[in-house]
């Protein structure tokens, strides 16, 4: 029971971590609130302006949806949907405009092709498979003494890492795509335009907090491993 004692001591670890995740959903959630208050002045709604962005980029076989929620919009690849929340799809303003955008530019990568977007989806099996089963089975190797079992949950814990880790170029580039988009074709302007910036600077950290906490358990599980080669 050592080290699976120990594995909850070296939880330190995860405190700076747990902080700036929150610190992050805090940002992210106080950027929308406010930026959700102020109307663009040319008054697309953020259904207008993912679909100016997809004719843009000659994208006809994209549907646009809206879904229930707020903050739980997504670019669904295999249904080749943009699904906005009701937040984002009839709200003009500044910051569903940005949302939507960054949506849509997640369905441009999927249609030319990004490399980073392709390996995350084909990681994405192993990772639903390392976030239910890493963690739980290298504990119990350690509680077991079976390094084998350890092994086997660091490696498939190190699948959720490593998705993480894909994810950032995604999201910044589909970040980076909607900004282009958004400046380069005038839907918002000026302050608008650094307003949704923000919004989605503010999102884009959501992901390296969750890239840090999943670095942050792996090296968990390496300090736990070695004390358990140690004994």
């Amino acid at each position: 029971m050592g080290a699976y004692f120990s594995y909850y001591l070296t939880g330190f670890i995860m405190i700076p971590v747990f902080i700036f995740a929150l610190f992050c959903q805090l940002k992210v959630k106080s950027s929308f609130a406010k930026y959700s208050k102020i109307a663009g002045r040319r008054g697309l709604t953020g259904a207008d302006a993912a679909y100016k962005l997809l004719m843009l980029n000659g994208i006809t076989d994209v549907k646009i949806k809206k879904i229930s929620g707020t903050l739980t919009d997504y670019y669904d690849p295999a249904k080749k949907e943009i699904c906005l929340s009701q937040d984002v799809f009839d709200s003009r303003s500044i910051a569903a405009i940005g949302v939507a955008c960054h949506e849509a530019g997640h369905a441009c990568q999927h249609a030319q092709g990004y490399a980073p977007l392709k390996i995350r989806n084909a990681v994405i099996p192993a990772t639903r498979i390392g976030s239910a089963l890493g963690v739980p089975l290298a504990l119990l190797g350690m509680i077991l003494y079976s390094d084998p079992l350890i092994y086997a949950g660091v490696i498939l814990y190190g699948a959720v890492a490593l998705f993480q880790l894909i994810t950032l170029p995604v999201e910044f580039n589909a970040s980076k795509r909607a900004l282009q988009t958004i400046e380069q074709n005038g839907f918002l302007e000026g302050e608008e335009y650094n307003g949704a910036k923000r919004v989605l600077t503010a999102a884009a950290l959501t992901y390296v907090a969750a890239l840090a906490s999943a670095i942050a358990t792996l090296l968990r599980l390496f300090l736990i491993m070695n004390r358990g080669n140690r004994r």
